[in-house]
């Protein structure tokens, strides 16, 4: 399969010196999904937000670009082709984001910015129910 040459990714804080790319946690490694349509990727970036994220930026670039900082970071990436099966972020997601330091994060042991665990339902803005409604919603517009 020939790659598309333009991509979309997620980015928070697009154009800050505190930027950082969105990726999903598999096994010990991070990947970056590369969607084929900006509307697969604004879709998924609604659905991050409905899980609490702060808003990504979806940005454009060459795929190549995005392979090669794939290898330099040791991070896997899969490409999200145009009009596949919605693509659904994981319910378990990373504590602290490696770009969203403070100075707790600072001090705090290198590992802990990579465990994973689910916010306590005392935590969440959203119910299971509503956020399940809201991925209903999301996927009738598709």
């Amino acid at each position: 399969m020939i790659s598309p040459m333009r991509i979309f990714v997620l980015i928070f804080n697009a154009h800050t010196d505190n930027e950082g790319i969105h990726t999903i946690r598999v096994g010990d490694r991070n990947k970056i999904l590369m969607f084929e349509s900006e509307d697969d990727a604004l879709r998924f970036a609604l659905m991050l937000e409905a899980q609490d994220f702060p808003t990504p930026t979806v940005e454009a670039i060459d795929s190549e670009e995005i392979k090669e900082f794939c290898e330099s970071a040791n991070y896997g990436w899969e490409i999200v082709p145009e009009n596949s099966d919605l693509v659904i972020p994981p319910e378990i997601n990373v504590e602290q984001p490696d770009w969203q330091s403070d100075a707790a994060t600072d001090e705090a042991d290198e590992n802990a910015l990579e465990t994973e665990q689910v916010p306590p339902a005392a935590e969440t803005e959203f119910s299971d129910s509503e956020l399940a409604d809201i991925r209903r919603k999301l996927e009738g517009l598709l």
